[in-house]
């Protein structure tokens, strides 16, 4: 039904096969024509990007730790860790939003915190690169980057990471989904028979190395389901967006899926937003399909 109402000009509100067919006109729209249209779409998939690549890895990482941790015989009180840990999961993602949108205010809670004041993380639209670079008295970028256009935007603005508002949505999502992670790894670690575990230490293996070249091997299926999860989940993130900042400021936390909502329901362009959730589609399939490819051949070696 998208692919359908992708070929057309609907605007939503009549019978969608009653509209006028217009063919790959909203697709040449968002890849091929120079227009605001391909620029916001641009935009887009930049900030997602950027948001998939620091999301991801992140929770996949910190996920792990957790479930270790709290798989530990010692630890005492496991049942208050693990539910802790995984109570941010099962927390209503609006209500946290509007929570963290109280703490990075300009005198919210982390800037009591921080060495800094009078700074509103979720109006900053400079890239976290680009500010990084500021420190070091780079104020501007080299000349070809800013000269050299991919759909409309400059090279400089593909490469000069998420912007800090983005930056402070992706530690709410990697905080708020954690937790589910956490425990599909420590169901993963339970399976793994103490005896693999105690063999390596009889033969001298340190904590260390029996995580590296025992635990982690074992664990690769469950770490390519995470991974995959975690990609499908980042790739249309869209109530955080909503509810902190409805893609601002400048554009800079505006991801695909909000978009698509924007264009569809505030545009009255339900035929251009079906376009997009087509082409988010085949992005997602082309980034599963690459993340489980390398970890295949991870597998192998």
């Amino acid at each position: 039904m998208s692919i359908l109402v992708s070929l057309r000009d609907w605007t939503g509100i009549t019978a969608p096969f009653n509209s006028e067919f217009v063919g790959m006109d909203n697709y040449r729209e968002l890849l091929t024509e120079d227009g605001i249209r391909r620029k916001d779409f641009a935009i887009s998939i930049r900030n997602n990007l950027y948001y998939v690549l620091g999301v991801v890895p992140t929770q996949t990482i910190v996920a792990l730790v957790l479930a270790v941790i709290v798989n530990q015989k010692r630890l005492k009180a496991k049942g208050f860790f693990r539910t802790a840990y995984y109570f941010p999961s099962i927390t209503g993602s609006i209500a946290i939003s509007l929570i963290f949108l109280f703490l990075f205010q300009t005198h919210g809670a982390v800037n009591a915190i921080l060495p800094v004041q009078d700074f509103n993380w979720l109006a900053n639209p400079n890239g976290v690169i680009h500010n990084l670079l500021g420190t070091m008295g780079i104020d501007s970028p080299p000349g070809w980057m800013d000269d050299t256009e991919v759909m409309s935007l400059s090279l400089w603005e593909w490469v000069s990471g998420p912007s800090v508002a983005m930056g402070s949505i992706m530690i709410l999502s990697t905080w708020t989904t954690t937790g589910t992670f956490m425990l599909i790894f420590l169901a993963a670690l339970q399976n793994i028979s103490p005896s693999i575990e105690e063999a390596a230490e009889l033969d001298g293996a340190s904590a260390w190395q029996r995580f590296r070249y025992v635990t982690v091997p074992m664990m690769r299926p469950t770490i390519t389901f995470v991974v995959t999860l975690g990609l499908l989940g980042t790739w249309q993130v869209f109530d955080q967006i909503f509810a902190i900042s409805f893609g601002g400021p400048e554009k800079t936390t505006m991801t695909p899926a909000f978009l698509t909502y924007f264009q569809t329901f505030q545009n009255g362009k339900a035929s251009l937003g079906a376009a997009m959730a087509v082409l988010l589609f085949f992005i997602i399939m082309a980034f599963t399909g690459l993340q489980r490819m390398l970890m295949r051949n991870r597998e192998m070696l």
